[in-house]
């Protein structure tokens, strides 16, 4: 059974950096992918970042790159995502996720963290 425990979250001002973490456990071998999705108050949950354990196949929407990064560091099970410039737009509860398939579908994930709350200030 995989579990997902999300930290790193809180609050920022406009501008500001934030790296969320994801500890990963109890992995199996359908949990090839991870992802980082958010879900702004009000509003379904939108993908932000998706990769491999290994590293060798990220993928992030146009409308994310240059402000976020994602990485895994697979001897730790270990998920980052590390964001930059930091909007008030940019808020929103953002979750950790495994599954099988790197990319933007939220059916391609069986297991989710609780989430962790990032709320950015203007």
């Amino acid at each position: 059974h995989v579990q997902l425990v999300e930290s790193g979250g809180g609050s920022v001002q406009a501008g500001g950096s934030l790296t969320l973490s994801c500890a990963a456990s109890g992995r199996s071998f359908n949990t090839y992918a991870m992802g980082w999705f958010r879900q702004p108050p009000g509003k379904g949950r939108e993908f932000v970042a998706g990769t491999s354990w290994t590293g060798d196949n990220t993928y992030l929407p146009d409308s994310k790159k240059g402000r976020f990064t994602i990485s895994a560091d697979n001897a730790k099970n270990m998920v980052y995502l590390r964001m930059n410039s930091l909007k008030p737009e940019d808020t929103a509860i953002y979750y950790c996720a495994a599954g099988d398939v790197v990319g933007p579908d939220l059916n391609y994930y069986d297991y989710w963290g609780q989430g962790t709350q990032v709320t950015v200030s203007s």
